[in-house]
């Protein structure tokens, strides 16, 4: 039976996606799910890119890329709209990814992005009734749940506040420890350590059911056993901190997509937070395409033209006018993130970049500039440059395909795949980061 019928009529202005659809039956047998083998899917507003890894000791080797480009109507402000026309891309994604490996993976991590994903450090304090007993696995359990049932109750009034009183169902799709400290001394792993006062800070990113359930039927149909969700913040996060408990790295990470703008800052290796605006690389094009009056491709076309200095005269003014004009409400949208991050005494002063919509020159220009900055707390100039895939923390590329900025989220989904296998089971030799991160449920 064609996807289409499944999912009911689609609507007139959908009727090209839905034509180029393939039957269910059609769509790949993926065969058994292989515990060294991933799937990093980045469902993302202009494409949907596929990388099939190999994991190999504590690295994961990419040996199949693939990469489709979506349609107008497939998503909005990085969230599925079209479940049907969605499932397609991503099933010739896969196709192009499996055809470089070889075989066929099943064992996948999607991505999930858009403004209503809200990922927040919470800070608890915890006054010990046996100051002298040792803390054990089991006390850390009941901690964890505490704070992350807190952080959902918070993200909870958020999303109904922003929703016009609305409740919205939400889940936990990460989380992770940011900070430890037992009377005032920092560690990295509390197990076996005494004290009275205890301070957890840990980041949780929450996710509205209805968003989460468009990827699960989307692996459904694509018969991929669904490893991990994640909030794409978090993956680029992990992508640069990687594994080691004694990463300092503090940076500002920028993910811009076509449809939205992901910021992630880490601390002292991390993770503070994440904020999600709904202004990406498709917001330049559209007020191309408004000031000149043509469609998107051509608006998408002159674009890459302005961006390359391909332009001149009439039409290279009215399309800077259009670029400026966005790049402000761009800018102020980066401006009003970083300033939630009141919390820290000042921010980092390194911001890297990833994404499609970052490949505008205009973008790091205003970036590096020092208006923009002046009321927020950066001790000094920041940096400003694009993450390279070899500078991603534990992933290689074996294909040659990888060759980008864009491919950087994605990349790091495939690190949050390894960071879920090397906690997913039990056993007598698990240590007790892979307990802890059992109880994180990453």
């Amino acid at each position: 039976m064609p996807i289409h019928e499944k999912l009911g009529k689609a609507k007139t202005k959908a009727k090209s996606a839905v034509k180029r659809l393939p039957n269910l039956a059609s769509l790949p047998k993926r065969g058994k799910p292989l515990g060294n083998y991933l799937v990093a899917l980045d469902i993302g507003t202009e494409f949907v890119k596929a990388l099939i890894g190999r994991v190999v000791g504590d690295e994961v080797k990419i040996i199949g890329v693939g990469r489709v480009h979506q349609e107008l109507s497939d998503m909005q402000s990085g969230a599925i709209a079209d479940i049907a026309a969605v499932v397609s891309n991503c099933d010739r994604a896969l196709a192009e990814a499996e055809q470089q490996a070889g075989f066929s993976a099943r064992t996948a991590v999607i991505g999930i992005a858009g403004e209503l994903v809200k990922g927040t450090t919470s800070t608890v304090r915890f006054t010990r009734k046996n100051p002298s007993s040792e803390i054990n696995i089991d006390e850390m359990g009941r901690i964890i749940d505490l704070v992350q049932e807190r952080a959902e109750t918070k993200a909870r009034q958020q999303l109904a506040w922003e929703l016009g009183g609305k409740d919205v169902e939400v889940r936990l799709v990460n989380s992770a420890l940011v900070r430890i400290d037992i009377d005032g001394y920092k560690v990295t792993n509390p197990v076996g350590f005494q004290g009275k006062d205890l301070v957890v800070e840990m980041y949780t990113a929450f996710a509205p059911m209805i968003h989460i359930g468009a990827l699960e039927r989307t692996a459904n149909e694509l018969d991929l056993e669904l490893l991990a969700v994640a909030a794409e913040p978090f993956a680029v996060a992990r992508s640069v901190v990687g594994d080691d408990p004694n990463a300092s790295i503090s940076a500002i990470l920028m993910d811009v997509g076509g449809g939205t703008t992901d910021i992630a800052v880490v601390n002292e290796g991390g993770v503070e937070g994440t904020k999600m605006f709904g202004i990406g690389g498709r917001a330049f094009t559209h007020a191309i395409a408004r000031e000149l009056d043509v469609d998107f491709p051509k608006a998408e076309a002159i674009k890459i033209d302005a961006n390359s200095g391909k332009l001149d005269g009439h039409r290279k003014a009215a399309a800077d006018k259009a670029l400026d004009k966005t790049l402000n409400v761009w800018i102020n949208g980066v401006e009003l993130a970083l300033s939630e991050f009141d919390k820290l005494d000042h921010l980092p002063n390194r911001i890297l970049l990833c994404g499609g919509g970052s490949s505008l020159d205009i973008l790091m220009e205003r970036l590096e500039g020092s208006e923009w900055r002046g009321d927020l707390p950066f001790t000094k100039k920041p940096t400003v440059q694009h993450i390279q895939p070899n500078e991603v923390v534990g992933i290689t590329d074996a294909t040659g395909d990888v060759s980008d900025h864009t491919f950087i989220t994605a990349m790091g989904l495939l690190r949050v795949g390894m960071d879920t296998l090397s906690s997913g089971g039990a056993g007598d030799e698990d240590t007790v980061k892979d307990k802890l991160n059992r109880l994180l449920k990453i």
